[in-house]
């Protein structure tokens, strides 16, 4: 019997998650052969383990010359019997066009009904068991968004192709092709959630000016090596389906020889430790067990990330502010130390404030760089913090000052001389408060500073201000030119951090050139490291990227173009970015135009998100933004 996404009160897991939550290797725990809750384990393919390795007939299809053209011959049908998973595999020889490689047909025994016609280049179309037209019952999706084409379709020619076909049983299907390219490169093609009808699924293959040779080929498959976890809530409310809770957990597997490829929950086993049923911090493990291609691994890999359940989720919110006044200290950096202060800054129970800035130092010691303080409305301090793990006061005594492992004091200190700097300061509504700073310096280096757990606070009671000791800040306040002749992508906010449940305010004057609709404030959503876009969205009900498609944007009924775009330059704008905490973000829009009306846009649901890992930033195109 098969366990997926297998979920049970286990135990003696926890000297598991001693052991290595990283990688299987090691020890026999991991085996195959290992205890049964992990033996049992073999992914989504059916009952049996091992695939039904198939040859189609004729084993060359296609004339040699590749001058075959689209529908005209066709190996014979194979049934794919419910619950089994089969695996072809063949010798690909491409020709001019994407589309001239190798077609895979699913239909039903009599031919007369298609549920897909599925290419090797990221397209397909059908008519689903349920009705569905075109590609609408199914999700593509490729090796990378930005694959090559042109290196892809010449590396076709010769390709080294396996291909699993899955009948699940439940009316659905998925196909999964590795293809080896001539050019040494390993290219990948799904199709999953194919909507079938599970007793009469057959699958065919025809060509379109290609050929190809089906049979034994010597393709290197890879070993898993390690797993990362992505998309796991912080928090999950008591009583939450398991089912629920993994919808958007996802997982990165790293193979040997570095090669890497992104799987779903329905593709990952899991266990909780100790159980998911009582409120309190847990942990998800999570295993793959399977080679690139898709066969048993020797050794499954294993990832582990915590989490907690909670009665409620956390109500924190956050809010981005700019100090004033906003350059603080001599320019020399000549201002000795408590020399300069900002004006206090309120922060109400359960709020974060976010302020960024470019700290500018003497270099003559560690000290020398912004310092922030902790206080009541009459400056009466519960703890002081610098940016060198350093800090003092009676709320200071009882917290924990965290930075990055192995930081370099030499390299630190001149970095920091022009370093771009976001804090946050987090009032836990509980008499304690936290502070982070995360600091880009002038080498590119990041580096982080945290003090968790600072107490003798009054949660109604609470403020910071920023202070000088030999530096001065810059507070950020602008994106783009005031005279709106930025192009598209031309200047950027700091990146800020929205972890999980909360929601971050930003509020800032757009002004806009009012040449197009698009000539206003674009928000961007990524990872820290701007890897990772999962979207982009503009002021006027428009945006893309990965996690766009899944969103819906909404904006007032009526809008009129022609006086929204002159209204746009002065507009008073508040922006609230969502993280759910599941995997999804919204983003929620205000726009106060000059003409005295109120204008709102949002995107609803916009997915692909790591909850841990999740930023936005602001830039413009045409545009120019003031923060307030």
């Amino acid at each position: 019997m098969k366990y997926l996404n297998k979920l049970a009160s286990v135990l003696f897991i926890a000297t598991l998650g001693v052991m290595t939550m990283t990688s299987c290797e090691g020890g026999d725990l991991y085996n195959i052969n290992a205890p049964d809750w992990l033996s049992e384990m073999g992914g989504n393919e059916g009952e049996d383990d091992e695939f039904i390795s198939v040859t189609p007939n004729p084993t060359t299809l296609g004339s040699a010359d590749n001058t075959t053209p689209w529908w005209t011959v066709f190996t014979d049908d194979i049934q794919a019997e419910a619950g089994k998973s089969y695996q072809i595999k063949f010798l690909n020889f491409g020709g001019s066009s994407n589309w001239n490689n190798f077609v895979l047909i699913l239909r039903n025994e009599a031919k007369d009904f298609e549920y897909a016609v599925l290419r090797a280049d990221n397209w397909g179309w059908g008519t689903g068991y349920t009705g569905e037209e075109s590609d609408a019952h199914f999700v593509k999706k490729m090796e990378s968004a930005d694959r090559d084409w042109a290196t892809w379709l010449k590396a076709m020619n010769l390709a080294k192709c396996t291909m699993n076909i899955y009948n699940y049983g439940d009316g659905t299907a998925d196909v999964k092709i590795v293809m080896l390219g001539s050019d040494g490169n390993t290219y990948t093609q799904e199709y999953t959630g194919i909507s079938v009808d599970k007793d009469n699924l057959y699958f065919a293959f025809t060509v379109d000016n290609s050929h190809i040779e089906f049979g034994d080929i010597d393709v290197e498959d890879s070993e898993p090596t390690a797993l990362t976890l992505n998309g796991v809530p912080g928090e999950v409310v008591a009583g939450t389906e398991f089912s629920e809770f993994i919808a958007n957990v996802s997982a990165t597997v790293t193979f040997a020889e570095g090669v890497t490829k992104d799987v779903t929950a329905e593709e990952l086993q899991f266990e909780v430790i100790p159980d998911f049923e009582e409120i309190g911090q847990k942990t998800l493990v999570a295993i793959y067990n399977k080679t690139y291609m898709g066969n048993n691994c020797s050794k499954p890999v294993i990832a582990s990330k915590t989490f907690s359940i909670v009665k409620e989720l956390s109500a924190y919110t956050q809010t981005v502010v700019v100090p004033t006044p906003l350059i603080l200290g001599a320019e020399d950096n000549s201002t000795p130390f408590w020399g300069a202060h900002t004006e206090n800054i309120k922060i109400a129970p359960k709020e974060t404030k976010v302020a960024t800035f470019t700290n500018y130092s003497s270099c003559a010691n560690n000290w020398n760089n912004f310092c922030i303080v902790l206080c009541k409305a009459d400056n009466s301090e519960n703890a002081v913090v610098r940016a060198d793990n350093y800090g003092w006061g009676d709320g200071y005594a009882a917290c924990t000052p965290t930075m990055e492992e192995g930081r370099d004091w030499d390299v630190w200190r001149p970095a920091m001389n022009g370093a771009k700097v976001t804090t946050y300061v987090t009032n836990n509504g509980d008499g304690t408060a936290d502070v982070k700073a995360v600091m880009v310096g002038n080498n590119n280096t990041t580096y982080t500073q945290e003090y968790k757990g600072i107490n003798t606070i009054d949660p109604d009671n609470f403020y910071f201000r920023f202070t000088v000791d030999g530096c001065h800040l810059v507070f950020d306040n602008t994106v783009g030119a005031p005279d709106c002749s930025t192009a598209f992508w031309g200047a950027h906010s700091p990146n800020i951090q929205v972890i999980g449940h909360q929601v971050c305010t930003v509020n800032f004057t757009n002004y806009s050139s009012c040449a197009n609709n698009w000539n206003n404030f674009v928000l961007v959503l990524c990872s820290a490291d701007g890897a990772r876009e999962y979207a982009v969205v503009r002021a006027d009900n428009y945006g893309w990227g990965d996690g766009y498609a899944a969103c819906t944007p909404v904006m007032e009924t009526g809008r009129d173009w022609d006086a929204w775009r002159p209204a746009m330059n002065g507009a008073k704008v508040s922006a609230q970015i969502v993280n759910n905490g599941d995997g999804t973000a919204d983003i929620k829009i205000v726009m106060h135009g000059t003409d005295g009306k109120e204008y709102t846009q949002d995107y609803i649901g916009i997915n692909t998100i790591d909850p841990d890992n999740f930023y936005f930033n602001l830039t413009v195109d045409g545009s120019y933004l003031v923060f307030e």
